[in-house]
């Protein structure tokens, strides 16, 4: 993949994420203390958090992609340095690793 192009993709990428974290946080701004609503205000700010932590994540790994082509290494695994397949950035533009390091990755995780 063309870094010119990843770098506009994750740019646009990186301004949804944003987006919708300032969302999330302007209609969650912190946990509802109502006594009258703590069983369901819990519960919802406890999916908020979670989808906060979720865009937090992917906002980190594609600022770490926007990183790794400013340092031209962008499409080279971060785990074996081999490249990355086209397809597999084409369809991730934030992928730092291979298909095999990634699932190498993955179960580590669990």
């Amino acid at each position: 993949m063309d870094t010119a192009a990843a770098r506009s993709r994750l740019e646009a990428m990186l301004d949804d994420l944003d987006r919708s974290i300032a969302i999330l946080r302007g209609e969650h701004p912190g946990r509802d203390s109502s006594a009258a609503d703590a069983g369901s205000g819990l519960s919802d700010s406890d999916r908020v958090e979670a989808a906060l932590e979720s865009l937090e994540r992917h906002r980190n790994a594609v600022g770490a992609a926007l990183d790794r082509i400013a340092g031209g290494t962008y499409g080279l695994c971060i785990g074996c340095g081999a490249p990355v397949p086209e397809g597999r950035l084409e369809a991730r533009p934030d992928a730092a690793r291979c298909v095999a390091c990634q699932a190498k990755h993955d179960r580590a995780m669990r």
